[in-house]
């Protein structure tokens, strides 16, 4: 068994009263989810910090670059690769948009959206990601006010 750690982020803005979040489609198993990637999965950042990957993570394959405002409760499920049962534990980041261009992520999503919030539940694919946005999305309507 193998253990991996991640993470991601649940970025939000404000246009208007509507509040929008940002989805990925994944380029291989074309699901539906939240940016997010191994801690320090490179070696010329061995060492990195969950917030740092966090924040690395979004630009990378979404093209925005975002802020971390709180971290939620992490995320953990099972899988199997390669025939190798694997614990995943994924640091998710409830973040504020601050910039950036969705059209230049990278090959690892085959597309990014911006989705009305009430509309994220439908698209999300995996229930670790559905489970994190019902946890994140109080607190966003609360950031959002302010």
């Amino acid at each position: 068994m193998k253990f991996e750690f991640s993470a991601g982020g649940i970025v939000y803005k404000k246009s208007g009263s509507k509040i929008y979040i940002l989805v990925a489609q994944h380029s291989q198993h074309l699901g539906w989810v939240f940016p997010k990637g191994l801690i320090g999965d490179k070696d010329h950042i061995k060492g990195e910090k969950k917030e740092a990957t966090a924040i690395r993570e979004v630009r990378e394959e979404t093209g925005a670059e975002a802020e971390i405002v709180k971290q939620i409760i992490p995320v953990t499920y099972w899988y199997v690769l390669d025939g190798e049962k694997r614990k995943k534990t994924v640091y998710y980041f409830i973040m504020k948009y601050v910039g950036g261009d969705i059209t230049k992520h990278d090959f690892e999503m085959a597309d990014v959206e911006w989705l009305p919030s009430d509309k994220v539940l439908d698209r999300l694919t995996y229930k670790g990601d559905k489970d994190a946005y019902k946890e994140a999305f109080p607190l966003i309507k609360k950031l959002a006010k302010s």
